[in-house]
């Protein structure tokens, strides 16, 4: 089920325009047959990101002119039957830490802005294909935690109860998509950023494989952060990343993994297919609601006749090596500012980069040691199974401005994060879907993991898992 539209639900501030329910393969049909107009489709959605902003707090920039004139020269394109690309007309959002030629990137943080000159390459190549960017969304300071707040945009609230989380850092971008301010989200994930709001709002969110999506500047969090789609559909975050996977030879640690696209792949039949279950974070314990969730979706991949097996993920103290690569990361991010703007850092930013900088260069080097092991040993397990699946988060959303839910005993997000950020350390595709409500009303997410290079097929087996819940 495609949370907000599948109508067997509530959906979150529901009073948005059919315009601004539609996925895109809908629009562009609109635009072909003439029976909408980009300039109309972005006109409501501009409406709609206003009237979001307002309760959610989900942007620091809605660029209604130059969208409106992007806008108006892709209705120029239909009309004349030589649309410029894969996605002409479809209004799209950038989270605040990439660059967009002629939009301050403020990171979520009032201690820089840097104006930028020129695209990021994910950027560029959807404004290549077409892509009408209505507006730049919240992150919290760097992209640094897993909910979003800052001292820069204040805090971002979930659209099904805005005394939650959306989650981060990924947070603005996750409530555009589920409120229907855009089509499509741009977000980054360096530790479950684009997973976990998209299973806080009840989207699609894909963290795809390391290298995939060209990235610059490259992220001081480093070889953990992927740049990915955040979308109301599985098809479309496909068409998304078709678009952005391009080659940008100013990102040197691109990947050249085969990749056949993802928008065409599908799984005919889940029967007989062998799929592995972790469902054992490496920190703390699953909730309840998640918990029977997942074993929900686990019944429904039974009875379609796939076989399922409990895996473990291998090696130990994940979470520290988690720590030592994030914390060095955000040393490095606050090295790089005058120390007089430490004042106007989130306290909490400054801890982990405090931290960071107790790490020493022999720590660093046998963590990213430790974190080849890992991997290697991730990837043999990947081979063995079709795909993995797991809770997408091991809670649900909790309340906004917290960045760990009160009364949990738990002083990190990544002590609730542990379904996310194994992968990033490991730098598979993985998948989040809505798979379920809470008995409070909030969107519980399933996860879908596979090998380095097999976005399309992860791709084709969230659609799979979504199939079968629509069915439901």
């Amino acid at each position: 089920m495609n949370w907000p539209t599948d109508a067997k639900t509530a959906t979150p501030l529901d009073d948005a325009t059919d315009l601004c329910r539609m996925n895109v393969s809908a629009l562009l049909d609109g635009y072909k047959q003439r029976k909408i107009s980009p300039v109309e489709v972005a006109r409501a959605t501009l409406a709609r990101a206003e009237s979001v902003q307002a309760r959610c707090n989900a942007f620091t920039l809605i660029d209604t002119g130059p969208a409106l004139q992007a806008a108006a020269g892709s209705e120029a394109r239909w009309r004349a039957g030589t649309p410029m690309g894969a996605l002409d007309g479809v209004p799209t959002t950038i989270k605040d830490i990439v660059y967009v030629k002629g939009w301050a990137a403020h990171f979520g943080s009032r201690a820089q802005a840097i104006m930028a000159s020129d695209d990021s390459p994910a950027v560029a190549l959807l404004r290549q294909a077409g892509a009408v960017l209505i507006g730049q969304t919240t992150t919290p300071e760097f992209g640094w935690k897993a909910i979003t707040d800052s001292p820069f945009s204040g805090i971002t609230r979930n659209p099904w109860n805005l005394d939650k989380t959306p989650g981060g850092s990924s947070g603005g971008a996750a409530v555009a998509a589920a409120t229907g301010a855009g089509a499509l989200h741009l977000g980054s994930d360096g530790g479950g950023s684009i997973r976990i709001p998209a299973s806080f709002t009840g989207i699609t969110g894909h963290k795809p494989t390391f290298g995939r999506v060209p990235a610059y500047p490259a992220s001081a969090f480093g070889t953990v952060a992927h740049i990915g789609p955040m979308t109301r559909s599985v098809a479309d975050a496909a068409l998304m990343l078709d678009v952005m996977s391009g080659r940008d030879f100013r990102d040197w640690h691109q990947n050249v993994l085969p990749f056949t696209g993802a928008a065409g792949q599908r799984i005919e039949s889940l029967k007989g297919l062998r799929i592995g279950v972790w469902q054992t974070p490496p920190q703390g314990k699953v909730a309840e609601d998640v918990a029977a969730a997942f074993e929900t979706m686990l019944g429904l991949l039974a009875r379609a006749g796939a076989v399922l097996e409990t895996v473990a993920l291998p090696g130990e103290d994940l979470l520290e090596l988690f720590h030592t690569l994030w914390f060095s990361g955000a040393a490095a991010r606050l090295q790089a500012l005058p120390h007089s703007a430490r004042a106007e850092i989130d306290p909490g930013l400054l801890q982990a980069a405090e931290a960071g900088a107790r790490i020493s260069a022999t720590e660093l080097i046998a963590a990213n040691t430790k974190r080849a092991g890992f991997g290697a040993a991730f990837d043999t397990l990947l081979a063995q199974y079709a795909f993995i699946v797991s809770p997408a988060v091991a809670v649900t959303a909790f309340t906004a401005g917290e960045e760990v839910p009160t009364g949990s005993g738990l002083s990190r997000w990544t002590e609730w994060a542990g379904f996310s950020f194994p992968v990033n350390l490991a730098q598979a595709p993985a998948t989040v879907i809505p798979c379920a409500l809470s008995p409070d009303g909030l969107p519980i997410g399933l996860q879908v993991i596979g090998p380095r290079g097999a976005d399309g097929a992860v791709l084709a087996a969230a659609a799979a898992c979504a199939a079968l819940l629509a069915l439901e």
